[in-house]
């Protein structure tokens, strides 16, 4: 599923190796678009590789 539009929070932790706390802090500083369906969270694909790679980026 690694081509959908949205990934859930637990996924983009998994994929960091982080909490799922510092993927919520991503969204609240607004570093990462999500979306709510119903009760449930989805991050936006596109701004999570975005942040991705600006952060590769910034770390070269």
């Amino acid at each position: 599923m690694a081509d959908s539009r949205f990934m859930t929070v637990q996924a983009a932790a998994d994929e960091l190796k982080v909490s799922r706390y510092v993927i919520y802090q991503l969204i609240w500083a607004g570093e990462v678009q999500s979306v709510k369906f119903g009760r449930c969270r989805r991050i936006v694909r596109q701004s999570f590789d975005t942040y991705v790679s600006d952060a590769i980026e910034s770390a070269a």
